[in-house]
């Protein structure tokens, strides 16, 4: 297999034709190696327009998906960013490279393991894969950027508060089998816009207490 040549077919025939015109994305997938993030036995996979399985039933974004949040939330190198859930650490990796820091808090003990251990192997030095419950967590720390890599049933105004001004949070919510892609900006102390990006589906964000518990 031409590692190349399915990098190049994944960008022009599935990425930029989703929207991802973004000239430093675009070159971002190119920089940080996606294959570099999955086993060997799928190395050859990972350039596929599809989620692939990951640990403890967990299944990995898709490479057009990640590259439509990197490009709408748009990291600056002053920014600190919250990515919530880890997935296998290629989202967190990418957003690395236009941010100050990012932080990773995922619930899922094999999968935050896992996401450190790619972080590592890549030699990224700038995130900190943390295991724990976001949108549980005691925690009064405000970010830049906010991603939920999984779906909710409604944004919790806690995780909107943890917006700095000017901060943005992209967020998939709704329920199945159509979800919308929100992108969310701190305008104010006190208000907050909502974009509705567009549609797609993905499965829950992985949580140790379900998610119509924050349903406010």
């Amino acid at each position: 297999m031409n590692i190349e040549q399915a990098r190049f077919n994944m960008i022009e025939q599935q990425i930029r034709p989703t929207n991802v015109s973004s000239p430093e994305v675009l070159e971002l997938l190119s920089i940080v190696k996606r294959e570099n993030f999955f086993p060997t036995a799928q190395k050859s996979l990972a350039f596929f327009d599809t989620g692939l399985p990951l640990v403890s039933g967990i299944v990995s974004l898709t490479p057009k998906l990640e590259a439509r949040m990197v490009q709408e939330v748009a990291a600056k190198k002053t920014d600190s960013v919250l990515v919530i859930g880890a997935d296998s650490g290629y989202l967190a990796a990418m957003l690395a490279h236009q941010a100050r820091h990012v932080t990773v808090m995922e619930a899922v003990p094999e999968i935050r393991e896992l996401a450190q251990n790619n972080i590592t192997k890549n030699g990224i030095r700038n995130v900190d894969v943390q295991w724990g419950d976001a949108l549980q967590a005691d925690s009064f720390a405000t970010f830049d950027v906010i991603v939920v890599t999984g779906s909710l049933e409604s944004v919790p105004q806690t995780l909107q508060d943890q917006l700095n001004i000017a901060g943005r949070l992209f967020v998939i919510v709704g329920n199945e089998p159509v979800m919308t892609a929100q992108l969310i900006t701190r305008e104010s102390e006190l208000f907050f816009n909502t974009t509705n990006l567009f549609e797609t589906s993905v499965p829950r964000l992985s949580q140790l207490v379900p998610a119509s518990a924050f349903r406010l």
